[in-house]
């Protein structure tokens, strides 16, 4: 059965044809590979190191483990994660261990190595330590969160980027001028701006680039051999941004959203709001993150806000898709422009800090309910003032704290928006109750 792995190249993808053979042919990637710089020279000496290779589907990871094992004289060995269990771990790592001990090292490149679980990273730890492989995982999700303490203890982490589309269109031109391994002698014909189109639909990613321009070469070729702009129309119909929907992607694009509008700046903030829509994203977890941001970042500055997140989340449920999602667009452009405090998270946060800080304390005996005479005579609700009668509607010298804690000040309003009143009204009513407790004591 081993002739169906060693298919003719001609029957491989165009992405897997063109895979680089050497260092100078890798598109983008500059800051890792450019002559000179550490990772390069020590793939160049063969003195290589176990890694993580982080970054976004089609920047080179693959074809960096591969060269990294070209320039070591090394076996090169490759297992997925998602298709891979301890088992077939265990396998691989006794082969490596025999190849070892005959004098020759393995790089194990492990794809999406963020799918493995503690026990299953935990595996290589020993193989790492000896020698007996040179570890290169790679993973589109940031190591901190996915990968084990030890694993990453054991490995360096390399980042890498999105290639630029200047490197994809440099790309597909060696592709289309390669007669040997990539479309060359075909005779097809592309301009720069339909070039520029593939690039920008790929998105950084190398890989989906020559898979489109493959697409397109096959319709070309019962066009006369041109790719023209409606050859395209139809290759690039259905393309989609990159966007990971429980991936850091996904938190770095929420995060930027809920920033945009913090820092009123309500065009960044429909810009990310549509790439979430965009990436497919779900409205409805959007709506929830829009209404936290009211209640978090608007507050009392504007109360309006809060009904109004309401509103729209309500206006999806009823419009669903694509008539709701100007609903939450409204409502982004409304938080965004409007007056911004977060007086209130802020004052919540102090007060769960003291509560959780200074325990149990006891109400005072004026704020307590007294509902039979025994409470009555224990002096429950004694010297409660009632505030409506009390000149002005408010008891100054009445305290509302626990008495070892005293009187506390978590809402401090900022003079923005609706609370600007709020806080005027505030700081005269501090300062009369501060002048009553010390006048009565």
């Amino acid at each position: 059965m081993s002739e169906l792995f060693d298919a003719p190249a001609a029957l491989k993808p165009l992405a897997e044809r063109m895979r680089p053979r050497m260092l100078d042919d890798m598109v983008g990637q500059r800051r890792l590979v450019a002559p000179g710089n550490a990772l390069r020279r020590a793939i160049e000496s063969g003195n290589v190191h176990s890694m993580i290779l982080w970054g976004p589907p089609g920047c080179g990871k693959t074809t960096l483990a591969l060269l990294l094992a070209q320039y070591a004289d090394a076996e090169f060995v490759a297992i997925s994660a998602v298709l891979s269990g301890l088992p077939q771990v265990r396998q691989v790592l006794a082969e490596a261990e025999t190849r070892f001990a005959g004098g020759r090292r393995t790089v194990l490149f492990v794809d999406e190595v963020h799918r493995f679980n503690k026990v299953q990273q935990d595996a290589f730890l020993p193989h790492i330590e000896r020698g007996t492989i040179v570890f290169v995982g790679a993973t589109t999700e940031n190591p901190s969160f996915e990968l084990n303490s030890a694993l990453l203890s054991r490995c360096r982490v390399h980042v890498l980027e999105a290639v630029s589309q200047e490197d994809i269109v440099a790309a597909m031109q060696r592709a289309l001028d390669d007669a040997e391994r990539g479309l060359g002698g075909r005779g097809l014909r592309i301009d720069a701006a339909n070039l520029a189109s593939i690039a920008q639909a790929a998105d950084g990613d190398v890989r989906r680039a020559l898979t489109l321009l493959e697409i397109a070469a096959e319709l070309a070729e019962g066009e006369g051999g041109e790719i023209s702009a409606a050859t395209l129309s139809q290759v690039l119909a259905d393309r989609t941004r990159r966007f990971d929907k429980q991936g850091e992607q996904f938190y770095d694009q929420i995060s930027a959203l809920h920033k945009s509008v913090r820092s009123s700046n309500p065009d960044a903030a429909l810009y990310w709001l549509c790439r979430m829509l965009d990436g497919g994203c779900d409205p409805i977890y959007l709506a929830r993150r829009i209404t936290r941001m009211a209640v978090e970042d608007i507050g009392l500055a504007d109360p309006r806000a809060l009904p109004m997140a309401i509103d729209a989340w309500n206006t999806y449920d009823r419009l669903g898709s694509p008539e709701g999602e100007l609903a939450l667009a409204q409502i982004v452009i409304y938080l965004a422009s409007t007056a911004k405090s977060n007086a209130v998270y802020a004052a919540y946060n102090a007060a769960r800090a003291d509560v959780a800080q200074l325990g149990t304390q006891d109400v005072p005996l004026h704020l307590r309910n007294a509902p039979t005479r025994l409470m009555k005579e224990l002096g429950y609700g004694k010297a409660y003032q009632y505030d409506h009668d009390a000149d002005g509607g408010i008891a100054l010298d009445q305290t509302g704290f626990p008495d070892a804690m005293g009187e506390r000040v978590y809402y401090d309003p900022p003079a923005r928006g609706l609370e600007i009143k709020l806080k005027d009204k505030l700081d005269a009513l501090r300062a009369a109750r501060r002048a009553a407790r010390e006048g009565k004591a």
